[in-house]
């Protein structure tokens, strides 16, 4: 006979499919891209560099205007791309746009006073670990076993 031990109230780990843990990376980073740009509005001068029509040091014509948006859309999409895409076009998109998308994230701090370093470092921060997360969730995409022949069923007729 066997028994089974278990702890009570034991929480069961639910295995979240790589797509999910993806989207949900993704996610996160769009809420803290947001949340970090709304705040980065509290630092005085900003919102009068903005009315000036000057963000980061760039005119904010529509060229900067496409660039930001397209900025955004990235990510914005890769939630929906990371849910539909098929296995092998996925963890290869998640891999190279995460890559890609280090630097950007890295810039955010350039020029900026060192008032505002805890801020930047903190928000930087996780940005980077949230990317790094999507990274290593594409580059562990569990493989599927290889099929094995079962050679001792194997009948050699001569």
């Amino acid at each position: 006979m066997t028994t089974r031990s278990t702890t009570a109230g034991a929480l069961q780990e639910a295995k979240l499919p790589v797509q999910a843990k993806l989207a949900a990376g993704w996610t996160s980073l769009m809420f803290l891209y947001i949340y970090v740009d709304y705040l980065a509005l509290y630092k005085p001068g900003v919102i009068d560099d903005i009315l000036a029509g000057v963000v980061h040091d760039f005119d904010t014509g529509p060229t900067f205007v496409a660039l930001a948006l397209t900025l955004m859309a990235i990510p914005s999409l890769m939630i929906l791309l990371s849910t539909t895409l098929p296995a092998r076009v996925n963890r290869a998109t998640n891999l190279v746009v995460a890559t890609l998308f280090i630097p950007p994230t890295v810039y955010n701090a350039d020029g900026e006073s060192w008032s505002y370093s805890y801020f930047y470092g903190l928000s930087i921060g996780l940005e980077c670990l949230l990317l790094a997360f999507i990274l290593r969730a594409a580059w562990t995409w569990p493989r599927t076993a290889p099929a094995t022949v079962d050679h001792a069923r194997v009948r050699v007729h001569a």
